[in-house]
C-alpha cells in the first residue's frame, strides 16, 4: 500500500506544470484533485510550488536600453530653445530643475547640497562670464560647458545612490536601485554596487529591481559576463527565473554552462529546473 501511495506522487508530481496550466484532461485532473484531496505532502509541494509559479507571471522582464543618453540631450535641446527665446540667462529655470531632479522624500547630508550647488554656481558663472565677455559666442565651448555641468550633476546623483544602497531599509535600498534610470552612464563605482547587491542583497525584492537596473547596461560586455557569474549566485527561485529570462532576452549563449551548472543543484526547485531547460534549449 505504501508502495502505490508512493507511486501515486510520482505520478502527480510528473503532472505538475500541466496541472498548473490547466492543460489537463478533466478524469486527469480529478485524479489528482482527488490525490492531492489525502496526501499532506502533495498538498504542500504543490501549494509551494503553485506560490512560485503564480510569481514567475508577475515578474517584468527588462528591455535593454539603448541610446542611454538620450534623456541629456533632449533636456539639452529644451535648453537651447530656451536661450533662443529668451533674451537673458534664466539662472532660477536652471536651479529649479536642478532641484526637481532630486526626488524630495530622500534625506541628503545638508554638506552634500552645499558643495553641489557651490559646484553648480561655480559653473554657471563660468557659462554666464563667457557669454558676457564674447561678441560672439562659440556654440561648442558652450555645450562642452553645459556638458561638464551635467558630469557633476550625474556624479552628485551616483554619490546618493551609492549612499541609499548601504541603507537598512528594503525601501530605502529599492529607492537607490531605481535611481540609476536617471544615471545615463554608470561607472564602476556604480556597477560594483550594483552587483554586491544582486549578489547579496537578503531582500529578494531588491536583488529583481537590480537585476533590471543591470540590464539597463548590458551593452557593456564587463555587465554580461558579470549577470552570467551571478547565476551560479543566487539561491532564491524568484530571480533564478527573472535572469534565466534575462539570458534569453539577451541570447547570452555564454550563459549555458552557468545555467547547466545550476541545473545539478539538489535543492533546485522544480518549477525552476524546467524554466532553465528550457532556456538551455532557447539558447543553443
Amino acid at each position: 500500500m505504501k508502495d502505490d501511495k508512493h507511486m501515486s506522487c510520482e505520478h502527480t508530481k510528473g503532472k505538475l506544470t500541466e496541472w498548473l496550466n490547466n492543460n489537463l484532461e478533466r478524469n486527469a485532473q480529478m485524479e489528482i484533485n482527488r490525490h492531492l484531496a489525502e496526501c499532506l505532502s502533495c498538498q504542500e509541494e504543490f501549494a509551494a510550488d503553485k506560490q512560485i509559479w503564480d510569481g514567475m507571471g508577475k515578474i517584468r522582464i527588462p528591455e535593454p536600453r539603448g541610446a542611454m543618453r538620450a534623456n541629456f540631450y533632449t533636456m539639452l535641446d529644451e535648453f537651447k530653445e530656451t536661450e533662443k527665446a529668451a533674451a537673458r540667462f534664466s539662472f532660477q529655470s536652471m536651479m529649479e530643475s536642478i532641484r526637481d531632479s532630486i526626488p524630495a522624500q530622500w534625506t541628503v547630508p545638508q554638506w552634500t547640497l552645499q558643495v553641489g550647488f557651490s559646484l553648480l554656481l561655480v559653473g554657471l558663472g563660468w557659462v554666464i562670464g563667457s557669454r558676457t565677455n564674447r561678441s560672439t559666442p562659440n556654440v561648442a565651448a558652450y555645450q562642452q560647458q553645459i556638458e561638464a555641468l551635467a558630469a557633476q550633476v550625474q556624479d552628485m546623483k551616483s554619490s546618493m545612490m551609492l549612499s541609499l544602497l548601504e541603507n537598512p531599509s528594503a525601501t530605502e535600498r529599492l529607492r537607490a536601485v531605481g535611481y540609476t534610470s536617471e544615471i545615463a552612464q554608470a561607472d564602476d563605482r556604480v556597477l560594483e554596487a550594483l552587483f554586491t547587491t544582486l549578489n547579496n542583497d537578503p531582500n529578494v525584492n531588491v536583488r529583481l529591481v537590480t537585476l533590471e537596473a543591470l540590464t539597463q547596461y548590458a551593452g557593456e560586455a564587463s555587465v554580461r559576463e558579470g549577470l552570467v557569474k551571478s547565476l551560479a549566485l543566487q539561491d532564491s527561485p524568484m530571480v533564478q527565473v527573472a535572469m534565466a529570462d534575462v539570458m534569453v532576452k539577451l541570447q547570452e549563449k555564454r550563459s549555458v554552462k552557468a545555467l547547466k551548472s545550476l541545473l545539478k543543484k539538489e535543492d533546485l526547485n522544480d518549477l525552476v529546473k524546467v524554466k532553465i531547460e528550457q532556456t538551455i534549449k532557447d539558447l543553443s
